[in-house]
């Protein structure tokens, strides 16, 4: 009796799985069947969206949870394109995402002849939203690529990476290699040389101040020490929220954009950026120009371009947050100065200045969390998600993420939540308003399918809110602004999944209790006008 050959769907999932990848997100198409060839027995999870944008947003929000590389199968053509958005709002925000796609014949590239989804230069178009991305000219190439792809993922700025495989590669006969080939690449740490220098000039500096981006999400212990040795106020950005920990004496929870936290940057001797690209999404969102930066300027970026990007430093530490936060911490002594003081003054004054529904906006997510104080909140942009990017104190780090700033594309809540929800085997609540919901309101069918236990959260105020408030304040009479929306609750009834609508404090905290009891998925739809009264606005 002869072995049977080796067939390309399964051992493509065998590669996958030595890497630890557990679940895939895809639509099966003409041009993938192959991939899904032995995918039932493969031991990995598919879960079928009902778009490729929401396959690449459940992809993102299954990565940002699990910290693994969420993993897409995508048709050549229109599966290319329709999962564009998810790569570059991933690309945007450092999320780790590998986008396998078929490609049309290599005999055929590059002809215009007509073949079927048949771009002009596929892989150009992705190359533009990736780390990289590769077109096999054989499948033994396969693993060596992996093993790059997951190099980008483990040891460098995580982005997303594309794969191609030309049509006429499914019919060759895969290598015998049972084990990727995997690369032994560590994070780097700074030079020590560096680390002293940078310990010199924050025992020198009188007024601290440290500020925290996505990239330090990771090192929430290790930033917690480091201001606690410097004593000194901590400001962080979206991607960083929770990273002190809710209620920390050091924590400003409060946008770099309000002009509260730009006093306290002013009023500071040195500075600490962490992780943070220092991008006008999070600076400057009001368009007013950037605030000026405390000098001496310390970065700890892993990324070498990125670390002179937006703002040049005085002393740069390339590396790993986590190995240069803690080399920086061993090599100071720790100080007592008015670090809490100065925190303490600077989150009363930047709340004072939010106007009432800014407010409303915040105790809406305070009840979130405070029922749910270990849940992801997943959001899109709408007022309170806008209002939570502000100054939401989360109760700790990799539990509020959302597409409002970066990229800042719309249609991401309820696909993310639900890749949220599969990576921790527990519920995730998903924030969207009723416009942007619609982008990918076809994803509630693949929640009911997938019955992961998301809890949808739909603002709803049946417009484009912040769009029409924006032409108000330009003195452009709104158009193109209001929307006619669907009975939610019906239509989440008609997927099978149980609905309600609330519009006060009390019937929000019943909802959310009852939902997190039952681990199914739920649509909860709020009443903006009514719950912003209800919350304290005129």
């Amino acid at each position: 009796m002869t072995n049977s050959p080796l067939r390309a769907g399964p051992w493509i999932h065998r590669l996958l799985t030595a890497y630890d990848v557990d679940t895939v997100f895809g639509i099966p198409g003409v041009h993938t069947i192959p991939l899904y060839d032995g995918l039932s027995e493969s031991g990995l999870r598919h879960i079928t969206p009902r778009h490729e944008q929401g396959a690449g947003f459940m992809a993102d929000g299954y990565a940002r949870i699990s910290g693994k590389p969420g993993v897409c199968f995508v048709i050549t053509g229109p599966g290319v394109t329709n999962i564009i958005t998810p790569m570059a709002q991933a690309y945007a925000e450092s999320v780790p995402m590998l986008v396998i796609s078929s490609v049309n014949n290599r005999r055929h590239m590059g002809f215009g002849q007509g073949q079927l989804h048949e771009l002009p230069d596929q892989q150009a178009i992705m190359r533009e939203v990736s780390a990289f991305s590769h077109t096999l000219q054989s499948l033994a190439d396969l693993p060596k690529v992996l093993s790059r792809a997951f190099a980008v993922f483990n040891s460098g700025r995580p982005r997303p990476v594309h794969i191609e495989i030309p049509l006429d590669l499914w019919q060759e006969t895969p290598p015998q290699i049972a084990v990727p080939l995997r690369q032994t690449s560590a994070r780097p740490s700074p030079a020590g040389t560096d680390i002293a220098a940078a310990a010199g000039a924050l025992a020198a500096a009188e007024r601290p101040v440290i500020l925290c981006g996505g990239g330090a999400a990771s090192a929430s212990d290790a930033v917690r020490r480091l201001a606690e040795t410097l004593d000194a106020p901590v400001i962080m950005t979206t991607n960083a929220r929770g990273i002190m920990g809710a209620g920390h004496p050091l924590a400003v929870p409060f946008s770099p954009s309000l002009a509260e936290p730009r006093a306290l940057l002013a009023d500071s001797d040195a500075a600490i950026a962490i992780g943070t690209e220092i991008g006008p999404t999070d600076f400057d969102m009001y368009e007013t120009g950037m605030p000026e930066l405390p000098h001496p300027l310390i970065r700890i970026e892993i990324d070498p371009v990125q670390m002179v990007t937006n703002a040049v430093p005085d002393i740069a530490l390339l590396g790993d947050a986590g190995h240069a936060i803690s080399e920086l911490t061993t090599a100071l002594a720790a100080r007592v100065r008015d670090g809490a003081a100065r925190a303490k003054e600077c989150r009363d004054a930047a709340f004072a200045a939010l106007d009432a529904r800014m407010r409303a906006g915040l105790r809406f997510l305070e009840i979130l969390h405070e029922v749910a104080p270990d849940m992801p909140i997943i959001g899109d942009s709408t007022h309170p998600v806008y209002a939570g990017n502000l100054g939401h104190d989360t109760p700790a780090a990799k539990l509020w993420h959302n597409s409002a700033t970066g990229f800042g594309t719309l249609g991401y809540a309820l696909p993310a939540a639900v890749g949220a929800s599969l990576a921790r085997d527990g519920s995730a609540l998903c924030l969207v308003g009723d416009g942007g919901l619609h982008y990918s309101i076809g994803e509630l069918a693949a929640l009911a399918g997938a019955q992961a236990p998301v809890i949808v959260l739909i603002w709803n105020n049946e417009c484009y809110g912040e769009i029409r408030d924006a032409m108000v304040a330009d003195n452009i009479a709104p158009v193109g602004v209001a929307l006619a929306s669907p009975d939610f609750r019906a239509l989440a009834q008609a997927y099978g999944i149980d609905a309600c609508r609330v519009s006060n404090e009390t019937g929000l905290r019943q909802v959310l209790q009852n939902a997190i009891a039952t681990a199914r998925p739920v649509v909860i739809e709020i009443d903006e006008a009514a719950m912003l009264v209800a919350l304290g606005t005129d």
